[in-house]
């Protein structure tokens, strides 16, 4: 016997679709509403409790979640990239994927989503920033050495990006003027950039040094190859660490070897790449092997910004 109404949220940002499901009674009830925390707990209010939601992951995040599960709403998000459809379906609307929602979260094959609270969120969003900001200087810096790479100018010393080097950037000329506007507007846009980047910087090494992984961030810190901004983001995108061990960590990171076999048949290809993005791509090169080393404890006024 089951004993909840299970209902799956189609979310959008204007709207939401909802479709409840009581697999004892087999009554269905279909809504849609306004994207307005206050009118889907309205209409959850109206159906037969005990009930159970889900809604899948997306770019909406975490506010609905969050609001329902106040109200005393049992609420999970599905991880999108988990979810079972069928090969041949080839029709895809609000209402079929809120139905099939609510038909998973009625036999128990929904990948639920860790929710973070808001101050979780607020630290991975600045990761994020960090990292966005980070990829961004190196495309700008890139055009930038694509223009004179390709005029056959050379810059005559080793290291780039320095301030000797900024100079030299602004001393170049090429005779064509719409090369030329070019040329410095992308020099202006790596240079804003990595003014930006200095900034957001800053206030990584003032945030891990008083936030929640405060401690967490420490103890990474003190293998080598990790540095302040990466141990910042592993922190913020992990979260909650005991939920793995040290072989489930690698799956969830996506870092496993992929698999094809059958039978006696066993072949391994590369690493999976699922899970947590953010919290794959920016791996430090570690020798397994290496003894850690204990780095120096950072402070906001002289810590290292190296990712």
């Amino acid at each position: 016997m089951f004993e909840h109404t299970f209902i799956g949220l189609d979310v959008h940002a204007v709207n939401v679709v909802g479709h409840a499901l009581n697999p004892d009674t087999g009554e269905i009830n279909k809504h849609t509403m306004g994207a307005d925390p206050a009118m889907v707990l309205e209409w959850i209010r109206r159906l037969e409790a005990p009930v159970k939601v889900v809604y899948e992951s997306g770019p909406t995040g975490f506010v609905l979640a969050r609001y329902l599960r106040a109200a005393g709403i049992d609420c999970v998000i599905a991880a999108s990239s988990k979810l079972l459809r069928a090969p041949g379906d080839r029709i895809k609307t609000d209402r079929r994927d809120a139905r099939a929602l609510a038909e998973m979260l009625a036999v128990g094959s929904v990948t639920e989503v860790r929710i973070p609270d808001p101050e979780e969120e607020a630290l991975r969003d600045l990761s994020r920033l960090r990292s966005g900001t980070a990829k961004d200087l190196a495309h700008a810096r890139q055009h930038v050495n694509a223009i004179l790479l390709r005029h056959g100018i050379r810059y005559p010393n080793e290291t780039r990006w320095t301030k000797e080097h900024g100079l030299w950037l602004h001393r170049q000329r090429f005779t064509e003027p719409a090369l030329q506007f070019t040329y410095e507007t992308d020099v202006e846009q790596a240079e804003l950039l990595a003014g930006h980047l200095k900034r957001i910087d800053r206030q990584v090494a003032a945030t891990a040094a008083a936030c929640r992984y405060t401690s967490v961030i420490e103890a990474l810190m003190c293998l080598r190859g990790i540095r302040i901004t990466t141990a910042f983001g592993l922190a913020a995108e992990i979260g909650d660490w005991t939920r793995f061990t040290g072989s489930s960590i690698g799956s969830y990171l996506g870092l496993v070897p992929s698999e094809n076999s059958s039978g006696q048949s066993r072949h391994q290809g590369p690493i999976t790449k699922a899970g947590n993005t953010y919290a794959r791509k920016p791996p430090p090169h570690i020798d397994p092997h290496q003894t850690p080393r204990r780095n120096h404890y950072f402070h906001p006024q002289h810590h290292n910004t190296a990712a």
